[in-house]
């Protein structure tokens, strides 16, 4: 197939459907999620802020496995927050609130921990959102995040995007995708003056069905859906083909994809903390 002479364009990511939302990357982001718990290790009892909660899949994993006191979640999306409330395992426990990740609508010291997952490489300044997380916190309160290795190529749909690029395609991304390397979050965290960070890498799979359950569920992406939707149809069987080759299915038909995300933990500097 014959690139389009000129890109094709879509506007910036938009997170309205929280449905659509789930199938795409709530997945991914609780399988990721748990591995996370999983190395924070957080005592039960304690004051939880999930910034840019979306739809709720992490908020979720707090509730269910880390017993927590109480568990806020903030996010600028409307539409992502109406999803997540829905989660009959946070209705009467987790409160939502629209908002920003730089300015968090919460008092100092008001949590024992705020985490950020998936979600600071859409922080238009990212020092401001890793600093206002500092400033919720609690003295010996516990700062942590993932984010998918967008640099390193461990997004979970990095293998569409790379074929859509090779096709001429623009496909939407974040708002500032650097801040996902482990080497910038150290940064981030030092400069928020957090102490005792740490890091590690995440790598979790994904088996969809076949393909058709990996197709659909990536036009349901609010990165590269749009894009996908205002394809020709040589185009998309070209892309579905190049596609194919790149992911091949197993004797069963279905097709597993592998993730990675980097993570990081630090403390608010103040007394020691059991959490």
């Amino acid at each position: 197939m014959t690139p389009p002479a000129e890109p094709m364009t879509s506007g910036q990511i938009r997170f309205d459907d929280g449905a659509a939302y789930e199938r795409y990357m709530g997945v991914w982001s609780q399988a990721a999620g748990e591995i996370f718990l999983d190395w924070l290790a957080p005592s039960s009892g304690m004051r939880w802020l999930d910034i840019g909660c979306g739809n709720g899949a992490f908020t979720e994993l707090i509730v269910r496995r880390c017993a927590p006191a109480s568990v806020d979640g903030i996010d600028p999306s409307a539409a992502q927050l109406a999803y997540a409330r829905t989660r009959p395992a946070l209705s009467g426990i987790a409160r939502f609130r629209e908002g920003s990740a730089m300015a968090l609508p919460f008092d100092d010291d008001a949590f024992d921990a705020a985490v950020m997952p998936l979600v600071i490489f859409f922080v238009p300044e990212p020092a401001v959102g890793v600093a206002e997380m500092a400033r919720v916190v609690r003295p010996g309160g516990l700062v942590a995040a993932y984010a998918w290795d967008m640099h390193g190529g461990g997004f979970p749909y990095a293998a569409l995007h790379a074929e859509m690029k090779d096709f001429g395609m623009v496909v939407p991304k974040e708002t500032r995708p650097e801040a996902s390397r482990l080497d910038v979050m150290k940064e981030l965290w030092r400069g928020a003056g957090l102490r005792e960070i740490e890091t590690r890498e995440i790598t979790v799979q994904r088996t969809y069905a076949d393909w058709d359950d990996y197709w659909t569920t990536a036009r349901g992406g609010p990165s590269a859906g749009g894009v996908l939707a205002a394809m020709s149809a040589e185009q998309t069987d070209a892309l579905i083909a190049r596609l194919r080759a790149r992911l091949p299915a197993d004797a069963k038909g279905r097709i597993t994809v592998s993730a990675r995300a980097n993570a990081i933990r630090g403390r608010v500097p103040g007394r020691p903390s059991g959490a």
